[in-house]
């Protein structure tokens, strides 16, 4: 086994201590089994960054269409 030195805030290395105790365990046994957890999880997948295209079009809506007006918007995507 291998010593190592680990930097822990003090109110986690408390609550580790008092666990340990309550189990009847070592730091050393927990913290191993804690890291042991870890690491066994799945790997996430790294999802693949997607680039959304911009438009460099200009100008508006068409003729007629008001963006207020939903019923308007509609009729457009209707005969597109």
């Amino acid at each position: 086994m291998t010593r190592t030195t680990i930097r822990l805030s003090g109110d986690l290395l408390r609550r580790a201590k008092k666990r340990a105790a309550e189990k009847g365990r070592t730091l050393t046994s927990l913290v191993e089994e804690g890291l042991k957890a870890v690491l066994a999880e799945p790997k996430r997948a790294t999802r693949k960054r997607v680039h959304l295209p911009i438009s460099k079009a200009s100008g508006g809506t068409l003729p007629g269409v008001d963006l207020n007006r939903s019923a308007d918007l509609e009729d457009r995507m209707d005969f597109a």
